[in-house]
């Protein structure tokens, strides 16, 4: 009888295993993931009603009383036209043209991949996590050293994360520093990016000129130009103003072009608090948004229902020495509080997270970018920036931190889907079947088998092993894992989505060296 019992047990064991490694081979629809892009969140509300309209009320009194400087000329022009009062070389706005443009303001954008298979809705709660940044090195975990970053690390860093499931766009997170021509590093970087990855790309340019070279390169991939405006799968970063209160004159100028030319706009202030925005938090938040509503007025006055996303990117400063903290406790409570106000104005919103301070993927890494990017998840934030890679506060860029931080962030989109309670959820039947009926575990039941993918979520990278089975296969630590990955992705064929052709044609017309 025992040994019966036994051997049924460990049938049963051996069946339950057999069948959950079925079920984890096969594939998955999108809607039974556990985690997909854009879930909602928008749960955690560090503002309350009435911190929201006090913060609007304070933007708006900013704008129509301090007002914005160094607008160009054809920038001053539309926005006069279109209401605003121009003295003393400020554009000020009053209440009503402000409400005005708002009411203009495209609220529910798409932005395109070039495969149409991860396109992005960034607009209500949804949200979604990427890269950005302006990072001039590369982390070596092996040496701790910093190396100035290339093209061919871009283009890498774009070709991993075209295989991350949860890195949803790829906005250019570092300077291609062995290109010293201005035009070549952009028309490079865009196209590293573009080749890299089928995903959305941001990028940005130095000169309008070259967002024109730009557009040019962006129609042939994309077939012509009518293609690329039904469709645009590049946006451009503009950090539109240089706080506090006064627009980046070239960087507008730059917007103009791209705007023209079919480009969703990312209209990002960046302000460092306690350097050039106020120390306080709550004033920093004002500041950027009235700097992105001083954006969004811009857009909407030379092409209203234009694409263009609310960036308030507010930054923070360890005031003993000035320097940028970006994985502070004060960066993530900036970032799901201007969450917030992009939801009371109805606009598709993006600010950063995951800008480690580290300067190595190590335990402060992990746990600065845990809490910046769940918090700004959890809020409801539609586009989650510098939210993988980063380190040194946006200095330098790690390709096993990317990886890593893939394995990160599905575990902030699992925090931002929350729990479903319903009458099956809470299982009721279930518990009367085990504990009546059953064998008094959940252990191979059916409705553990069933919820096994689509309730849990399980990581690429990170280790579960106990400790006797992970001593029995080495030891590996998680960067080994993440470089072992990096190996066999780069080892694999290049995605194939801009055909050889295309790729020859291009790089006879324009100084590609990819």
């Amino acid at each position: 009888m025992v040994e019966g019992k036994t051997s049924s047990r460990n049938s049963s064991r051996s069946g339950g295993r057999a069948a959950r490694v079925a079920m984890r081979a096969a594939p998955l629809s999108e809607e039974k993931r556990p985690v997909r892009p854009g879930l909602e969140g928008g749960r955690y509300k560090p503002l309350s009603d009435f911190d929201i309209k006090k913060i609007h009320e304070s933007a708006v009194q900013c704008l129509s009383e301090i007002g914005m400087a160094d607008a160009p000329q054809s920038g001053v022009d539309v926005m006069v036209e279109a209401g605003a009062e121009f003295r003393d070389g400020r554009l000020y706005y009053s209440k009503d043209m402000i409400e005005d443009m708002l009411a203009l303001a495209n609220r529910a954008p798409v932005l395109f991949s070039q495969d149409g298979h991860n396109d992005l809705h960034p607009y209500g709660n949804k949200v979604y996590y990427g890269t950005a940044g302006a990072a001039v090195h590369v982390v070596d975990v092996e040496t701790k050293d910093y190396a100035e970053s290339t093209l061919a690390d871009l283009y890498k860093a774009a070709r991993l994360t075209n295989g991350l499931d949860n890195v949803h766009f790829f906005q250019r997170p570092m300077v291609c520093r062995d290109l010293l021509d201005n035009r070549e590093m952009d028309l490079n970087t865009l196209y590293a990016c573009i080749k890299g990855t089928s995903k959305h790309v941001g990028t940005s340019f130095v000169d309008p000129s070259h967002a024109r070279d730009g557009l040019q390169i962006m129609y042939e991939v994309a077939g012509g130009e009518t293609a690329f405006r039904e469709k645009p799968f590049v946006s451009l970063s503009c950090t539109h103003v240089v706080p506090p209160l006064k627009f980046a004159t070239e960087s507008c100028s730059i917007m103009e072009v791209a705007l023209r030319g079919g480009m969703p706009i990312l209209m990002l202030s960046a302000g460092q608090a306690g350097a050039t925005s106020p120390a306080s938090v709550a004033g920093s938040v004002v500041q950027a948004v009235a700097e992105c509503l001083a954006g969004i007025i811009y857009v909407n006055s030379i092409k209203p229902g234009h694409s263009a996303m609310f960036g308030t990117w507010p930054f923070v400063s360890d005031l003993r020495s000035g320097a940028m903290s970006g994985g502070s406790g004060e960066q993530a409570l900036l970032s799901a509080a201007c969450a917030q106000m992009h939801h009371f104005y109805g606009l598709p919103g993006g600010a950063a997270a995951g800008m480690s301070d580290s300067k190595m993927p190590d335990i402060q890494a992990g746990y600065e970018k845990g809490i910046t990017c769940v918090m700004a998840g959890l809020a409801g934030l539609n586009l989650v920036y510098e939210s993988a890679g980063m380190h040194a506060s946006l200095l330098g860029f790690c390709m096993e931190s990317l990886v890593i931080d893939n394995d990160m962030l599905g575990q902030c989109m699992r925090a931002v889907r929350g729990l479903e309670v319903t009458d099956e959820s809470i299982s009721i039947e279930t518990m009367r079947k085990v504990c009546l009926e059953g064998p008094g575990h959940y252990l191979g039941s059916s409705h553990t088998m069933s919820l096994m993918e689509t309730e849990y979520l399980y990581p690429k990278i990170a280790n579960r092993l106990s400790p006797k089975e992970w001593a029995e296969v080495g030891k590996p630590d998680i960067i080994e894992d993440a470089q072992n990955y990096i190996r066999q992705v780069m080892a694999a064929p290049a995605p194939s989505h801009i055909s050889d052709e295309l790729d020859k044609s291009l790089k006879e017309k324009w100084p590609l060296k990819i």
